[in-house]
């Protein structure tokens, strides 16, 4: 019963965490002041206040954006976790968010861009350098095991990110006035988000994330093994493939628009894993509220804490992820040997 009413209290507290976001700040809103102009901006009647400038065109899409990133790192965490059968997995254990940062990084150092969208080189990058990362460790890892097992694909994504993180480190080196852009880039940040933005990440998690939320049960069979759910009826092979296009699409427009947030799909997997159990029907879509949640925290605590110096929310989410993730390894631990 407890289980059940934490899931279904799980949306309310999204919202309630979304309003509260929208209202703090540098210049402080009341919840009924913040409604109303919401009110006037869905109407279309808006008066042309400063707080309304404030609200609709600044916190209202950053909002958003940091909600539906925080919601497609936790899912694509979870969703990694549960394929690979490994605690410390997750988005990035493929080395598809590395790759996706060096298109991000290449695009930002050579001054890509679109007429009219600024952001979208660094997208367009980031997402055919995912692509591509992917196609080249599935390639490797089938080359060297045709069943593409687990072990084999962790190796070869945990050498490929070394690799491309040593030629970011080479493209930070000769990238001369970017240099700095770049590096605010790489602690992750979601400021000057915009509408656009949001509608990007809206479109990535309703497509990657319906397929990763429909393959819940055929996660719930990788538990036991990947030979115990072929017998199950599970087709092993495309369900690995679907899981890590899926993951990889979805996090290519997530590194493209708010740069490397760590720790997300690492740690929010396991903390509602422990409260509402391992069952993916019921754990990836948690999930990925849960991770909506945590990160616009991490973003309010960014924004507001030094105000008015604001902290990359990937310097955020790196402190609250390190403590929390030892905490929970301890306790998984100390229950291991109980």
């Amino acid at each position: 019963m407890g289980r059940k009413l934490l899931w279904w209290c799980l949306p309310l507290v999204l919202l309630m965490t979304m309003l509260l976001c929208v209202c703090a700040g540098s210049v402080p809103l009341s919840p009924g002041e913040t409604l109303q102009i919401l009110w006037r901006g869905l109407t279309g009647t808006e008066a042309g206040g400063s707080g309304e400038a404030i609200i609709l065109r600044v916190r209202l899409p950053r909002v958003l954006c940091v909600a539906l990133t925080g919601a497609s790192l936790s899912l694509c965490g979870a969703a990694m976790q549960g394929l690979l059968r490994n605690p410390l997995a997750d988005g990035s254990t493929l080395g598809v968010s590395s790759g996706a940062s060096l298109g991000a990084v290449l695009a930002i150092a050579l001054g890509m861009q679109f007429p009219g969208l600024p952001f979208a080189g660094t997208m367009v990058m980031a997402m055919l350098f995912a692509f591509g990362s992917l196609a080249l460790i599935l390639t490797l890892a089938y080359a060297l095991d045709r069943s593409l097992a687990t072990g084999t694909i962790i190796l070869i994504g945990v050498v490929f990110s070394m690799f491309v993180s040593s030629l970011m480190n080479l493209l930070i080196t000769f990238a001369g006035e970017k240099i700095k852009s770049i590096t605010f880039w790489t602690l992750g940040s979601l400021s000057g988000s915009t509408y656009v933005n949001a509608l990007t990440l809206l479109l990535a998690l309703t497509v990657c994330g319906g397929v990763l939320l429909a393959l819940g049960g055929a996660l719930n069979a990788f538990a036991l093994g990947e030979e115990q759910a072929q017998h199950l009826g599970v087709s092993v092979r495309r369900v690995k493939l679907t899981v890590m296009v899926a993951v990889s699409m979805l996090l290519g427009v997530c590194v493209s628009i708010g740069g490397a947030i760590g720790f997300v799909g690492l740690v929010i997997p396991h903390m509602v894993r422990l409260v509402l159990g391992p069952d993916h029907r019921r754990l990836l879509p948690a999930s990925l509220l849960a991770g909506a949640v945590f990160l616009l925290l991490a973003d309010l605590v960014g924004r507001t804490l030094l105000s008015p110096i604001e902290l990359p929310i990937g310097v955020v989410t790196s402190l609250v992820g390190a403590v929390a993730f030892l905490v929970i390894f301890y306790r998984s631990r100390k229950r291991g040997n109980a």
